[in-house]
Parts: C-alpha cells; structure tokens; sequence
C-alpha cells in the first residue's frame, strides 16, 4: 500500500500545491492535517501511522511536513521505518527514499537515516535562530519604546489547570480544547502568550 501524508499550518493554507505533487504516484489513501507541526499530536498523522504496515510506502511532500523539532523527527523517522518497517520516500529530497536504489533497502536506509540527521538538525537550529532574533528585536523595541505586544487573549476558566496538566503528560491537547470549548489555534495562542509571560525577555 501506498500513503500520502500533508500537512499545512492552519486551516486557512491550501493543500492543493502538495496534492497536486502526488499525481504522479498511485496512492491508497492520503491523510491530512491543518495544524502546526509544533508536535506530533495530529488527529490525521495518528490515524495514518495506526494504517501503515511493514512494506508498505509513505510519501511526504518534504520532512518539514513530520513536524520541526529536530529530536522528535528523528524519533518518528526510526519508529516508522525500523519499528513499523514502512518506507517513507521524501519528494523534494531523493536522498530520503529508504527503499535505496536497485531494491537496496539496506543501503537505502542507511543513508536516508544520515542525511535526515544532518537536514533535521538543520532546521532545528535555523528554527531556534528564528526564536532568538524575535527575542532580540523584541528588547530593542523594548529599550526605544516602539515595542507593542497586541491585545492579550483572555484565558477561559481553568485554562491554567488544563496547561499544567498537558505540559505534564497527564492529558492530551484534544481532551483540554473539549474541556475548556476552545479551537486548537486558541489554545496554541493562549499557550505562547503564558509562556512568554512567565518567560520574559531579559
């Protein structure tokens, strides 16, 4: 069998660019989400990985689309490809095809696992550079006074129960957004602006 996984970062993205990639391949089935690849916590990227089956082929428009943490790609890659043994070939990148070439799945997964530890660890610190000149424009506009953080969201009652308790592992993301009647972007904002509240820019 052969799977397609997308991803775009909010709802309001279009998937049509990614899906339009896959016409030339014959897919099974193509699993979606509309939400950021912050973590793995994905209604669509679950219910694919309870599908994909050993031998089987999973096709992603580029291993951005896993996710952006450098450690959890890692950890996903391997449990995809060496604890369920799928495939996984990366479109905008030949180098990651684990299938190898001349049916050498061997050599095909050893090197798919090397480049995709260097490209991971790549975005992971262009990511983390980001982060820190947001941080850095941030206290300059501080210091000259021209800094305006926007009207902060109000939290609904409870919220910092249930961001405890997911922060903690003690409840998924899903079953706080049914709790508190909130949308997944909500939650996201509500928990960027607690933790650059209990966080501050020095």
């Amino acid at each position: 069998m052969t799977y397609a996984y997308i991803r775009v970062s909010t709802a309001e993205q279009k998937i049509d660019r990614q899906i339009d990639s896959l016409s030339k391949y014959k897919i099974d089935e193509i699993f979606t989400d509309k939400q950021s690849g912050k973590n793995f916590d994905r209604q669509a990227y679950q219910q694919m990985k309870q599908h994909i089956r050993k031998g089987d082929l999973l096709i992603l428009h580029s291993i951005d689309r896993l996710g952006r943490n450098y450690t959890q790609i890692v950890n996903e890659w391997k449990e995809i490809t060496q604890d369920i043994g799928c495939h996984i070939l990366v479109m905008d990148m030949p180098l990651l095809d684990t299938r190898g070439t001349n049916g050498n799945d061997v050599t095909g997964k050893l090197l798919s696992d090397i480049v995709l530890q260097i490209l991971a660890y790549v975005a992971e610190k262009e990511r983390e550079n980001i982060i820190i000149r947001q941080k850095e424009g941030i206290k300059s506009a501080i210091v000259r006074g021209t800094y305006n953080p926007g009207r902060p969201k109000l939290q609904p009652p409870k919220f910092d129960n249930y961001y405890h308790a997911v922060k903690a592992g003690h409840m998924q993301v899903k079953e706080a957004l049914k709790k508190l009647g909130i949308s997944r972007s909500s939650w996201y904002n509500l928990v960027r602006q607690k933790e650059n509240v209990d966080n501050p820019v020095c």
